[in-house]
């Protein structure tokens, strides 16, 4: 059976440049054999967090998170498609990933992030590395940056150029790095029960 990865991304913006970023780990990760599913959190479209899924009474959260938190349960790994904005992370994937906590458990994460500029969001990859680890997350020590966007994928989400090469050669490494976390992990959690 395939290790099942949601690809999560966040950008609420009318033009989303890194939507190709987020298709092309899909894609790539199902052409090497995972599961993959993109996971949008402007079409989930979650409200402000006020409450995390675990404070609301059982079979009452909202539907959306309700699914949400089923297909985060079942997933073996994740990988955090990220912009950056003012040196700092995307509010909407960050609000999207904070109503949950438990079910991020035990699991590899990986980050891709990307930007306008030339540091590929680097800054923001940083953020999450920490948020993650928080979350309960094995972060990967893999990480893939990309900048300029718009340079490096076409409006298909096909890479060009140099740094599309660039990109190609460097989330292969990625998404190895993601298979042999994602193997070790499920392995352990089958021979041991987590701790809590």
């Amino acid at each position: 059976m395939a290790d099942r990865i949601l690809v999560l991304y966040g950008s609420y913006r009318s033009d989303r440049t890194g939507i190709r970023l987020a298709d092309y780990a899909v894609r790539t990760l199902q052409a090497r054999g995972f599961e993959a599913e993109l996971i949008d959190a402007k079409q989930i479209d979650l409200p402000m967090l006020d409450r995390m899924y675990k404070e609301y009474p059982k079979g009452e959260a909202p539907e959306a998170m309700e699914a949400l938190a089923g297909k985060i349960r079942e997933a073996d790994g994740f990988v955090f498609v990220t912009g950056e904005y003012n040196w700092g992370m995307q509010p909407g994937l960050k609000n999207l990933t904070d109503h949950f906590l438990e079910e991020w458990y035990w699991r590899p994460a990986g980050i891709v992030s990307y930007s306008a500029g030339r540091l590929g969001g680097a800054r923001a990859g940083l953020l999450w590395h920490g948020t993650l680890a928080e979350m309960g997350m094995v972060v990967i020590s893999s990480s893939v940056t990309v900048g300029p966007i718009t340079k490096t994928l076409d409006a298909d989400g096909q890479p060009t150029g140099d740094a599309g090469q660039s990109l190609e050669k460097s989330f292969a490494r990625f998404a190895e790095d993601l298979a042999w976390w994602t193997e070790a992990a499920k392995e352990q959690r089958q021979r041991k029960q987590p701790p809590f």
